[in-house]
């Protein structure tokens, strides 16, 4: 690494792995928090790198599908030291947040019947509810900034709540809008990502605005080759082991395949894929109810590492409750089933990193939201607002639009709702009363 600052002392791969861990276990609050961490330790506090290429990694991450922290850490870890210093950021992003999930997983599996565990969940429902529904708003103040994109909204809430077509053809048609819209109606479709490029100055930094490119971080065709033909290898090789101890048609290799594309069209975070997921693994797969879909979100949202890791419950309970393995290895389907999940659909982010960061590399100027993908976030604010529906509908009737109305549940989605959009509360907060009303009610009126 290129020390820029005489008087700043070099970071060494094992002071960096220490942070990297660190990181993994506080990561809450979603991409937003787990971006302004980052900032507050790298940029502000410990001076690794400025504010500008900070921003300049991250404006390239948030192009890319897949979660933008987690790319971001990856990027960061592999500007500093190398390949291996990538491949360590990234995966201690995502590790802890495996194994908690695969242990909360079970617990909830396993006792989820238990009044108190009920109980807790009952209030965590319509929280969560809430909280897609802050996603849609949150993402929607800043992405619909006009009658067009107001427009694309309406139009992919349309399309998936009343036609219910697959998430991917959303997103290809919003594409195709913005493309159309960019070299039409530039204006209207150049709004830029919602990370303004930073003007602060927080004193010197080891990689600074000015500090020349690292070698190994300088764009080589070779090298390119390499990351492209080693991250194709990760992929058909797992995917070939699968195919041949399991067959194409099982769990597992289904799995590994579906949430491969889900990878591949995570534009716009975790809550725009969510529909996807819901789409193959509850409608289409049946590896778990809607309920259970909702519950994991819930754990999602309480556990550190990127939102998406909602996949690892996905995968757990999927191969868990259909015992893939047999009535007598129920844990350790699950346990391989979130793995295999996670592999799958973190593999493409290293790829992205690894063999796109010496392009963004060449180019210190801030990379801009394309029209496409401007028109592709509109969208999303549709498909999100669809899913909170989705959610309230299930939390709220419980048993169908036949069964009764849970007034109580009511209540508390839009207790949270005030929380957190009128008083800006902490999601881990609202959670934690939720559920604490809930185990309320559980006792109450049981």
């Amino acid at each position: 690494m290129s020390q820029h600052q005489g008087a700043l002392p070099r970071v060494s791969f094992w002071q960096a792995f220490i942070f990297w861990f660190k990181l993994g276990f506080i990561s809450f609050g979603g991409p937003a928090g787990q971006i302004a961490i980052m900032h507050q330790e790298l940029v502000e506090r410990r001076r690794w790198l400025s504010e500008k290429r900070f921003l300049h990694a991250l404006n390239y991450c948030m192009l890319l599908p897949g979660p933008e922290a987690q790319q971001l850490a990856t990027y960061i870890g592999w500007l500093m030291h190398r390949t291996r210093g990538g491949i360590v950021a990234g995966v201690l992003f995502v590790l802890p947040s495996l194994l908690i999930l695969i242990v909360l997983s079970w617990l909830y599996i396993a006792f989820g019947h238990l009044p108190v565990v009920a109980g807790l969940f009952y209030g965590i429902k319509p929280a969560v509810t809430a909280i897609v529904l802050q996603a849609a708003h949150r993402i929607g103040s800043r992405a619909l900034k006009n009658a067009y994109l107001w427009s694309i909204a309406a139009a992919s809430f349309v399309a998936i709540f009343a036609l219910n077509l697959p998430f991917p053809v959303i997103v290809l048609a919003a594409a195709l809008i913005g493309y159309a819209g960019g070299r039409w109606l530039p204006q209207q479709f150049s709004l830029g990502g919602g990370h303004a490029a930073g003007t602060r100055n927080y004193g010197a930094a080891l990689i600074d605005d000015d500090t020349p490119t690292p070698p190994h971080a300088r764009f080589s065709a070779w090298r390119l080759a390499q990351v492209l033909a080693i991250g194709a290898l990760l992929w058909v090789l797992p995917m070939a082991a699968l195919f041949g101890l399991f067959g194409w048609d099982h769990a597992l290799t289904q799995m590994a395949w579906f949430f491969t594309k889900a990878a591949l069209l995570t534009f716009g975070g975790a809550y725009a894929v969510l529909p996807y997921v819901y789409q193959g693994a509850v409608s289409y797969y049946g590896w778990l109810t809607p309920t259970q879909m909702i519950d994991g979100l819930a754990l999602g949202e309480t556990t550190p590492g990127p939102l998406i890791m909602v996949v690892a419950f996905v995968g757990f309970v999927g191969a868990y409750v259909k015992a893939v393995f047999g009535p007598e290895q129920l844990f350790l389907a699950g346990a391989v089933a979130a793995t295999v999940v996670t592999w799958f659909t973190f593999l493409p982010s290293f790829i992205f990193i690894l063999a796109g960061g010496p392009l963004v590399e060449a180019t210190h100027n801030d990379l801009k939201f394309t029209a496409p993908l401007t028109a592709i976030t509109a969208a999303v604010v549709g498909v999100i607002a669809n899913l909170a529906l989705f959610f309230g509908y299930h939390v709220l009737w419980p048993s169908g639009w036949a069964g009764r109305f849970d007034w109580i549940s009511a209540l508390i989605a839009i207790a949270a709702a005030i929380a957190l959009l009128r008083y800006q509360r902490n999601v881990m907060q609202v959670i934690a009363v939720c559920a604490m009303l809930g185990l309320l009610v559980q006792l109450l009126l049981h």
